[in-house]
């Protein structure tokens, strides 16, 4: 009986073969994104991992590099990408929405659970999370109108307030400070504070009508 020994070892040009075929080249809306098969095969069910099937039922074009053209916006679908990466949820500032809207798109379903989650909780944070600030505005009585209908980006009108100092002189050229406000978070909300010019003009409004 004879003995076969089998060198199991491969040589180096088919492991480097190995190894490329693992990598898989994304351009999504114009930026590179380089993974592997394996993270984009986490969800099987989901768009990244049937586009890298050998037998793929969907029809991607590819670049002058060999990647896959993806026309989704790529700000959204690094957070997507990570997700596969490690499991965990990184905004880096983006918005949940807008990255559900993209985990939605690739079919990503724990990602898009834990988004809804995320978006839930984020909307049922107590009141106190949030804060009014306020800006007065200083105009004559023939802008009024216009500067009143004109606002916009959720500011809203609080108070009208007279600077007339005495009861002569032409009506139209009476001064008014106006007080809109508008809810913020706390981050919005230290930006959007009220100078110190506008908290003189305030009280100097205040004490003139005596509240």
């Amino acid at each position: 009986m004879s003995t076969v020994f089998i060198n199991s070892r491969k040589s180096p040009n088919v492991l480097k073969k190995q190894g490329t075929d693992q990598w898989v080249k994304l351009n999504v809306g114009g930026t590179y994104f380089l993974t592997t098969k394996t993270t984009l095969s986490r969800d099987p069910n989901s768009f990244l991992s049937r586009l890298i099937q050998e037998d793929s039922d969907l029809n991607s074009d590819r670049d002058e590099t060999g990647a896959y053209l993806i026309d989704r916006d790529p700000k959204y679908f690094a957070p997507v990408l990570n997700y596969l990466r490690h499991g965990k949820l990184v905004l880096d500032g983006v918005s949940e929405e807008g990255v559900l809207e993209e985990a939605e798109f690739y079919n990503v379903t724990q990602l898009i659970a834990l988004l809804k989650e995320c978006i839930h909780h984020r909307d049922q944070r107590p009141h106190a999370d949030k804060k009014r600030v306020y800006r007065v505005l200083q105009c004559r009585e023939q802008e009024l109108t216009q500067m009143i209908s004109t606002l916009s980006d959720g500011w809203r009108f609080e108070q009208l307030i007279s600077m007339q100092y005495s009861n002569y002189g032409p009506f139209e050229n009476n001064e008014f400070l106006c007080v809109v406000s508008k809810e913020c978070g706390t981050t919005a909300g230290r930006e959007l504070e009220l100078n110190d010019r506008a908290k003189v003009l305030q009280q100097k409004g205040s004490r003139i009508l005596g509240i």
